[in-house]
C-alpha cells in the first residue's frame, strides 16, 4: 500500500478535530560569516499538543486501525503522542522507549495512562522489545514513521504550510525515519515549494539512503539520537522522498545546540535537539538559500529536559 496526497488530504478532516493548527512566526535569522539577516518563517509545531508533530500521525493511526489497545516504539515523541491519542480516544497503549528518552516525555506518557517500558539506549534497541510485546499479546504496532496512516497524518502539517505561508519556496525539515518529511513533501506536491531535508551527522538515515540507492542500517549517535536516530530510513518514506527532495544536508551537534540557544535567546521558544536540527542548517551555513528564495523552517519538537 502506498501513501498518496489524497490520503493526506483525507486525513486532515479527522486529525484536525484533535490537534492544534500551530502558528507560523517570521523572524530575522543571521547569516553566518556576515552582518546580514534573512527573514525566515518558523512553523511552530513545538507548540503542538504533546510538544511535537507526532500526534498527527498517532491520532490518524488509532482512528484508522480501531484497535482498543496498541503498542508503540519510540525515542520519545511518538510514544508520547500515541499515549496521548489513546487517552483521548478511550484506548490503551503500551509504549517502549530507550532508557535515554527525555524524562519529561516518559513522565508525560505515564500521566496519560500508558504502560511504559524502557530498554536500551537508542530506538533500534527498544524496537526489539516492542516487537516481542506485539507478538506475545497479539496487539497492533503503531509505527513511528513507516506505516501509511502515520505518514498521512504527519502530512497534514504540510497542508497547514500551504494555507498559512504559501510564499515560502523552501521548507527546511528534519529527518528521522522519514515519515514526517515524506508526508510534508506529498502535501506540497504541485505547489512549487521544496522540502529541504536536514539530519544530524550522527543520524544520517536519508543521507545514507541517498548514497546507497535505498534504506540501509545507519548509526544513531549524538544529542538528537532519541528523536532522529531510527535503525534506518523507512521504506515507505523512501518511496516518497527519493524523487521529491534534494540531497540531505548534515549538521553537527554543535550547530544543533547553537540553534537551540539562538531560538531561546531570540524568541523565547524552547526546541529539543531534533526540533532545532532544521534551523541549524540555516544558522550554521550548512545550507545556503538560493537567490530569490523565501525560507521556512519547521521547528518540530519542544520536549527538551534542558537547553545546552
Amino acid at each position: 500500500m502506498s501513501v498518496t496526497r489524497a490520503g493526506v488530504v483525507a486525513a486532515a478532516t479527522n486529525v484536525g478535530l484533535h490537534v492544534r493548527h500551530t502558528p507560523c512566526m517570521t523572524v530575522e535569522a543571521p547569516l553566518p560569516g556576515t552582518a546580514a539577516t534573512v527573514p525566515v518563517v518558523l512553523k511552530l509545531e513545538s507548540l503542538q499538543v504533546t510538544g511535537s508533530f507526532k500526534p498527527r500521525g498517532a491520532v490518524h493511526s488509532l482512528l484508522s486501525n480501531g484497535a482498543p489497545e496498541v503498542v508503540a516504539c519510540s525515542g520519545g515523541n511518538h510514544g508520547l503522542a500515541v499515549a496521548w491519542a489513546a487517552q483521548r480516544l478511550g484506548r490503551k497503549a503500551t509504549v517502549v522507549v530507550p532508557a535515554s528518552a527525555a524524562a519529561t516525555k516518559v513522565a508525560a506518557m505515564r500521566a496519560c495512562g500508558a504502560e511504559v517500558v524502557q530498554h536500551g539506549d537508542i530506538p533500534a534497541e527498544a524496537f526489539v522489545v516492542a516487537e516481542a510485546i506485539v507478538a506475545e499479546r497479539g496487539l497492533p504496532l503503531v509505527h513511528p514513521y513507516d506505516q501509511v496512516p502515520t505518514i498521512e497524518g504527519q502530512g497534514t502539517l504540510g497542508l497547514e504550510l500551504l494555507a498559512d505561508a504559501p510564499q515560502v519556496t523552501h521548507w527546511l525539515v528534519a529527518v528521522g525515519g522519514g515519515g514526517f518529511p515524506a508526508g510534508v513533501a506529498l502535501a506540497l506536491d504541485g505547489s512549487g515549494a521544496v522540502v529541504v531535508p536536514v539530519e544530524p551527522e550522527g543520524c544520517p538515515s536519508l543521507f545514507e539512503a541517498q548514497r546507497a540507492g535505498g534504506p540501509v542500517p545507519t548509526k544513531a549517535e549524538g544529542i538528537a539520537r532519541t528523536s532522529l536516530g531510527p535503525p534506518s530510513l523507512g521504506d515507505l518514506a523512501w518511496d516518497v522522498l527519493r524523487d521529491r527532495v534534494p540531497a540531505c544536508t548534515l549538521v553537527s551537534d554543535e550547530a544543533i545546540a547553537a540553534a537551540q540557544q539562538w531560538l531561546w535567546q531570540s524568541t523565547r521558544l524552547v526546541a529539543e535537539p531534533g526540533g532545532a536540527t532544521a534551523l541549524a542548517a540555516l544558522l550554521s551555513g550548512a545550507w545556503e538559500p538560493p537567490p530569490g528564495a523565501t525560507v521556512g523552517v519547521v521547528v518540530c519538537g519542544g520536549n527538551a529536559d534542558h537547553l545546552p
